[in-house]
């Protein structure tokens, strides 16, 4: 065993890293390499099952349904200590386990949170009977099974056994699902199988494989694990009877690496098997480190995670053992970098120690009040009701005397306050565990030193991204208060930027640097006040410069000729921040991009938000962001008249009504973090609020006229790269001052002396020729109108064009790639035209082969979705040939609308509709009226033509239909399908009914998908 890194006093002594029932392993040492000769499927799935074997796992040869839930019945049996009569057993497997109308929601829910199932005897009397024993895990059997062959259908309703890999059963339920593909095939190749289950299989029979609460996904070298809702999407209605589900993270982004507690990723299935799949450590996972939130999201923490959780946990038990409460050997701070999932740890630390038979309270202490707000909403998120937050005081008060207020969340204000004003309060001689969220210098003064003397028996933790070292502390204020360490204790655990970036749990930074103006000569030199120089650096002509070059630079930034789904809706791009230096430089900038824009027309303008509030010091340090509060009253006048007008503009855009005073500033804070969370709002201009703490995954860019240094300076930039999808590469920052030397410095102390070369995208150069070499491969090999013959030709067309596709995402965000892009838009059409026959044929042929030819193929087919043509573009091009008609130029525009539907798979489906349009234009006339009408009256036709042929009921099929229209898909979920059949008659033949249900539902389903997003 290892000690974590620490810096501590002489004779001092950290607690023990790990110990031998830590979930994570302190340190792994891979076994020398050994075997050399190629390995298949079928023998990796054996060296796996030998290995689990040997870890005490009872291999079981189970090759049906009826042995599947006879070895439930003897594991429950067991664990529970009774015996089921055969009608107990019945009644409660139909019931309590395999109940018809549950799906793996439901299941996932009853793990979680409703373990514990009640029995009713035959004799009247009941009983409880655990599924899982959460107190004592090793009271739980673990079984495995492979090669369970389970009746399902493919998307087409076509029945075809599938059979599953490998299966870890834990008390008989089937929980941990692996699925392996041989060495050397892409390790997405198993992530997609398992989506394939998920739609097709895992409900079928009784539906125990919807218990599975983790999939692993491996192909030997490489290994990953996930929670069931990462995945989870709309399951196929074809043949399947079950219900669809709301869709989630179903990106292969969001998967994890297990890691030792130095973070060193653990990737060949050995040794991921030999930690991940210790028994202790797979239990703990299972009831202790998942999370189902309030929207029943299951989230699996990740090793860092479940480390930092265990070394509080363990640092709260041992100093409660050695009498050191009250004393900062008693706490410790955990240092995970921003964007790592510090609120989902922190909650997870809080309820775990809330349980401790020891503790009476946990206060979760946040440093301002949108903190206070966010982290409030993400509280609740994870668990509802779990934590109570409090408005006041006086609320806090009654809270603290509560005693079934376990979680209590408060502000440092609110805290201090109260301590000031209940001297001597009972609450002071309990035992509570005080967590910071966010453990910066401005926990470093008087109202931490109140917090310390006040409480008695404490635990004080904190959590912070940007730790303050020696390299980084200020040199005022109190000498023994300067550091996190001085402040909190000892390092617990570390999860550095460079980890999370190697992780790919947050996204690199692409850092611009542009210089606008000449800086005037002295203006650099130390001597000049900082004062004068942030005057000077607002002169007119430079505010000028750079709002011109926002704004002729901003669609490319934020990507905004690239689509994807988010909140249930089509968006365009990303949006961003503008950081600005001072209240009086966001009144310029927000006056200077109004004014750039007044003569362009609404749809073009960027829809611009502004915030700020009253700070006690505008003089701030660059590495410090001072608190920005809601005391809007205490502004001088003509910052809080501009701020009323900026409000006003916001009420305008958007039907609100806020205004500065102080409750309805607070709900504009809300509101216009939501809308930036919601991607409904371009750009916020800032000064410090946003800057820290602020979680937007669809806020891709930062724009910079601000100094910044050290943590102040990570803490912004990490606004940009929260992980969303595979179009969002990484966080972009633009900055009008010099900040590289300060960005590596920050770079460098808050990851390692490398860290420059990982966080950072190589240079344009590097990207460019691999691009061009690729694009030169590709047009020698592939020419246009040439046909791709053979499977393998194919198979290298594909991944040529896949890696094409991703390397043009990264080079669309340089401006050296603005006419150097080689391929013609016409040839990036032609190329994705190919590229979706041949997916569409890759899928045909998977819909009906056992074993699919695609097997080996991976499609980025989300990055062609993000850069596909959309219905305005279209229009567009049809006003060109209404114009043009007639003029011999109409043959090659009509044309070229065809080829922009075949490059885009929202549209193809639409073709027809498109097509005919183009054909019934009138001469004159507004084409988006004449297409909406169009649209309008062919989707009514075509809806009429339904009901009619399938005897539907029209009212209600019209409201459904709507409703699928109004939330962007169909509503097929309880009765609301149900109620627009036919009646049927009771003595229709067997199943006439469902497939009835199964006709309507496909044709719905046809229809939606044809006129959604259209009109």
């Amino acid at each position: 065993m290892t000690s974590l890194d620490r810096h501590e006093p002489t004779r001092a002594y950290a607690p023990i890293a790990m110990s031998a029932e830590s979930t994570v392993v302190a340190q792994f040492v891979p076994d020398e390499a050994g075997d050399t000769a190629y390995q298949s499927e079928s023998d990796l799935e054996r060296a796996l099952l030998t290995q689990l074997e040997a870890q005490a796992y009872e291999y079981l040869p189970i090759t049906s349904e009826a042995d599947l839930i006879d070895n439930v019945r003897r594991q429950l049996e067991g664990l529970n200590g009774i015996r089921f009569s055969d009608t107990e057993w019945t009644t409660f497997f139909s019931e309590r386990i395999a109940s018809a109308n549950s799906g793996m929601e439901d299941k996932t829910i009853r793990l979680q949170e409703d373990h514990v199932q009640l029995l009713t005897r035959e004799d009247g009397t009941t009983k409880n009977v655990r599924l899982l024993d959460k107190q004592n895990i090793h009271n739980n059997r673990l079984q495995v099974i492979n090669q369970y062959e389970t009746e399902g259908a493919s998307a087409t309703g076509v029945k075809r056994a599938t059979r599953f890999d490998v299966t870890i059963l834990v008390n008989g339920l089937p929980m941990v699902h692996v699925e392996l593909k041989r060495r050397g095939v892409d390790i997405r190749e198993a992530f997609n199988q398992i989506e394939r289950y998920q739609r097709d299989s895992f409900w079928s029979g009784s539906g125990l494989f919807e218990y599975v609460q983790l999939f692993v996904i491996s192909n030997g070298t490489l290994t990953k694990y996930y929670s069931n809702t990462t995945r989870r999407q709309h399951l196929s209605e074809s043949g399947s009877g079950r219900r669809r589900v709301r869709k989630t993270s179903n990106s292969f982004e969001f998967t994890s690496w297990w890691a030792d507690a130095t973070n060193r990723p653990i990737t060949d299935l050995v040794g991921f098997t030999k930690t991940f799949f210790a028994k202790h450590t797979l239990l703990n996972v299972l009831t202790r480190y998942c999370v189902l939130t309030s929207d029943r999201m299951l989230l699996v923490l990740r090793p860092y995670q479940i480390a930092a959780t265990e070394q509080i946990l363990r640092r709260i038990e041992t100093s409660t053992n050695h009498r050191q409460l009250g004393t900062v050997k008693a706490g410790g701070y955990v240092w995970h970098t921003t964007g790592s999932g510090k609120t989902l740890t922190s909650f997870k630390t809080a309820q775990l120690a809330s349980a401790m038979s020891a503790v009476d309270k946990v206060l979760f202490v946040v440093d301002r009040k949108d903190l206070d707000y966010q982290t409030m909403k993400e509280y609740d998120r994870f668990q509802e009701g779990s934590a109570n937050s409090n408005t006041s005081t006086r609320v806090l008060k009654r809270q603290l005397e509560d005693p079934t207020a376990t979680i209590i969340i408060t502000t440092i204000q609110k805290l201090s306050t109260f301590i000031a004003a209940n001297k001597g309060h009972a609450i002071f001689d309990g035992h509570i565990v005080i967590v910071f969220d966010e453990c910066h210098r401005s926990q470093f003064g008087d109202m931490h030193t109140a917090i310390t003397k006040a409480f008695r028996r404490y635990h004080l933790f904190g959590f912070t991204g940007t730790p303050i070292f020696a390299a980084n502390a200020s040199s005022g204020g109190n000498v023994q208060l300067r550091t996190t360490e001085q402040a909190f204790g000892y390092k617990l655990h570390t999860y550095t930027i460079v980890d999370a970036i190697t992780d790919k749990n947050v996204l690199p930074f692409r850092i611009d640097y542009v210089n606008t103006i000449k800086t005037p000569v002295g203006l650099a030199d130390k001597q000049v006040s900082g004062i004068d120089r942030e005057k000077a650096l607002l002169a007119p002509e430079r505010i000028k410069q750079i709002v011109e070059y926002t704004l002729e630079h901003f669609h490319q930034k934020t990507k905004r000729t690239e689509t994807y789904a988010h909140g249930g809706r089509r968006v365009s791009g990303f949006n961003a921040l503008f950081a600005t230096s001072s209240i009086e430089a966001a009144r310029i900038y927000y006056n200077a991009l109004g004014w750039q824009q007044q003569d362009l027309p609404d749809a073009q303008r960027l829809k611009i938000g502004l915030i700020f509030s009253y700070a006690a010091n505008e003089a701030v340090p660059d590495d410090f962001f001072d608190d920005e509060g809601f005391e809007t009253d205490q502004l001088p006048a003509s910052a809080r008249d501009f701020l009323e007008d900026a409000i006003q503009d916001y009420n305008d855009m958007f039907g609100t009504s806020f205004d500065t005073s102080s409750e309805r500033f607070q709900n504009y804070y809300k509101d216009i973090s939501q809308r930036l969370k919601n991607r409904e709002i371009d750009l916020v201009i800032v000064v410090n609020m946003f800057l820290t703490g602020f979680d937007a995954t669809t806020l891709n860019t930062l724009w910079v006229d601000k100094n910044l240094r050290a943590h102040g300076l990570l803490q912004a930039y990490s606004r940009t790269n929260r992980i969303l999808n595979s179009v969002k590469t990484f966080g972009n920052i633009v900055s009008f001052r010099d900040l590289e030397e300060e960005t590596n410095d920050a770079i460098a102390l808050f990851g390692n002396k490398d860290a420059r070369g990982i966080v950072l995208l190589k240079p344009y150069a590097d990207y460019y020729g691999t691009y061009a070499a690729k694009v030169g491969e590709l047009l020698a090999a592939y020419p246009l109108g040439s046909a791709i013959v053979g499977e393998a030709a194919q198979k290298e067309f594909i991944d040529l064009w896949g890696a094409i596709l991703r390397l043009r995402n990264i080079l669309t965000s340089f401006d050296d790639f603005a006419g150097e892009e080689i391929l013609t838009p016409r040839q990036v059409q032609d190329y994705t035209s190919v590229y979706l026959d041949l997916y569409a044929e890759f899928r045909k042929d998977t819909a009906v082969e056992k074993e699919s030819i695609a097997e080996d193929v991976v499609f980025e087919i989300e990055l062609i979705k993000q850069v596909e043509i959309n219905v305005d573009y279209i229009l567009m091009l049809v006003e060109k040939y209404r114009t043009a008609k007639g003029d011999g130029e109409d043959r090659e525009i009509k044309e070229q609308i065809t080829r922009a539907i075949d490059a885009s798979p929202s549209l193809r489906s639409k073709k027809d509709l498109i097509e005919e349009f183009v054909d019934s234009v009138s001469a004159s006339g507004a084409v988006d009226v004449e297409w909406k009408a169009f649209v309008a009256r062919r989707r009514e036709q075509e809806l009429d033509v339904m009901i009619k042929e399938e005897g539907l009921r029209p009212d209600e099929t019209r409201v459904l239909v709507d409703n699928a229209f109004r939330d962007g898909e169909l509503p097929v979920g309880g009765t609301a399908l149900t109620r627009i059949l036919p009646p049927m008659s009771r003595f229709a033949p067997d199943g006439a009914h469902a497939i009835k249900r199964s006709i309507v539902l496909a044709r719905l389903t046809t229809y939606v998908d044809r006129f959604l997003g259209l009109g």
